[in-house]
């Protein structure tokens, strides 16, 4: 068995794993990894890029290290794709992330307001204060969107590209983005590194995620709204995520927006009406398709890689 085929075959068991078992329940990699990143920035925080640099560079490069180590160690072809097949479950989010948008509808449907409110944190930052079913339902459908290629999407393209050490790597820069990624007075300067190296590399999955939003969606208006606003959004990857489902469900996203006291106000993409709680659950069946769809490309892609 070729090196390719033991990697596009463990991206393939990887996914299988992922839909059946979603995050392992106990000591989940990612977790460790960002504990690991947390303390290492109570001692090596500034407020300062360079010093932000280097904290990116260690924990990013530190974990593509990791991978490169555990594939040269796996010299059987069998052990190759079951590294690769554990890797890949490790880093992936995709079914974790339908199912909270399943829970969020459950309580929605049952007009449960109270619990979707302090269930939104697993999904965005937003300040889910004041909302209501309806705005609650836009701000799912569009971390549903966005999260897909963050959580799905972008892993499988970088297991494709550079296998085990691609995988850990692209978690690790992910991760860091989520922790200190964000623009605030804390991490406006330290932060700055994780959050553009995180547009970076997912600058490709982003864009695959529209096309394949497309793809799977041939009879809607997703590639209109997807080339008409996928710029539109202020991040240079989530408007083609968005934009993609926007056009694929026929509902209107963006608007105002609230965190942590911050107001911003996004283009609306699409021309459908706003989304309601219903298009939750069609939100998260869409995602699903783009991931296997990405699942198939990517394998095909690490076949013929080598």
């Amino acid at each position: 068995m070729r090196a390719s085929d033991a990697r596009a075959l463990g991206l393939v068991l990887g996914v299988a794993l992922d839909a059946l078992f979603g995050d392992p329940r106990r000591g989940h990699p990612v977790a460790a990894f960002g504990r690991t990143a947390s303390r290492l920035e109570r001692g090596f925080y500034a407020d300062s890029r360079a010093r932000g640099v280097l904290f990116t560079g260690l924990l990013v490069g530190g974990a593509g290290a990791l991978g490169v180590g555990v594939e040269r160690a796996a010299r059987r072809p069998v052990a190759r794709v079951g590294v690769t097949a554990l890797a890949t479950w490790a880093v992936l989010g995709g079914t974790s992330l339908g199912r909270e948008g399943r829970v969020m509808a459950s309580y929605l449907e049952a007009g449960d307001l109270d619990a979707a409110r302090g269930r939104l944190s697993h999904l965005c930052a937003r300040d889910p204060a004041g909302l209501d079913a309806d705005a609650l339902a836009r701000a799912t459908v569009e971390s549903v969107a966005e999260n897909t290629s963050d959580a799905a999407i972008a892993p499988l393209v970088w297991g494709a590209v550079a296998g085990v050490p691609g995988l850990l790597a692209y978690r690790a820069a992910n991760t860091l983005d989520a922790m200190v990624g964000y623009r605030s007075p804390r991490y406006a300067n330290f932060g700055w590194a994780s959050a553009r190296f995180d547009d970076v590399v997912n600058w490709v999955p982003a864009r695959l995620t529209g096309l394949l939003t497309v793809a799977v969606a041939p009879r809607s208006d997703a590639w209109r709204v997807l080339r008409r606003d996928g710029a539109s959004h202020p991040s240079p990857n989530a408007g083609r995520c968005e934009a993609a489902f926007a056009g694929a469900l026929g509902v209107r996203l963006g608007g105002t927006n609230a965190y942590g006291g911050r107001v911003e106000h996004r283009p609306e993409l699409g021309d459908g009406r706003a989304p309601q709680v219903p298009d939750i659950r069609r939100a998260v069946r869409l995602s699903a398709a783009v991931t296997v769809s990405a699942a198939a490309v990517c394998a095909a892609w690490a076949w013929k890689g080598r």
